[in-house]
């Protein structure tokens, strides 16, 4: 009979505690809206700011790695931040605009997008710059905002 009592008090303490441990987790991941294409517009347009703490607020913060057009990598946003601000003070005006063919694609706690955008870009040295470059994010929802924890910019050789 103790036997019986002890089993049924330890499922009891294992089911309670995972119980308590789902509950926790629920109350960590907050939801957040879902990501269109005004939210990534959005992050664009903080680009075409030309400065990069408009941007931080759509970043996640820790060793994860941003592909630019250059340099190769980052390796985190302070690093994206520093390089991304000095390759901008060669630019007088940017206006990125996402294309129609944006995909976005949620899967729970995490979302991928892929787009092409249009960069019209005038430098400090006068040179009008337009092309079509390839973006690629992976953002997470944390504690109900998407942030980006992974972003792929590229242009394609010419």
């Amino acid at each position: 009979m103790l036997k019986r009592l002890l089993t049924v008090f330890a499922c009891v303490l294992i089911l309670g505690g995972a119980g308590l441990a789902a509950a926790k987790k629920k109350k960590t991941m907050m939801s957040a809206p879902a990501i269109d294409k005004a939210y990534l517009q959005k992050i664009l347009d903080g680009w075409g700011t030309l400065d990069p703490a408009n941007v931080a607020q759509y970043y996640a913060q820790g060793d994860l790695l941003f592909f630019d057009l250059t340099p190769l990598k980052y390796d985190n946003w302070a690093e994206y931040e520093k390089g991304s601000g000095a390759v901008l003070k060669g630019y007088k005006t940017l206006k990125l605009t996402l294309n129609d063919d944006a995909q976005i694609h949620p899967a729970g706690d995490v979302t991928w997008t892929a787009a092409t955008v249009k960069e019209d870009a005038l430098t400090s040295t006068g040179k009008h710059e337009l092309a079509t470059i390839r973006w690629t994010l992976v953002l997470e929802n944390q504690e109900g905002k998407w942030l980006i924890v992974h972003e792929h910019v590229s242009e394609p050789l010419q």
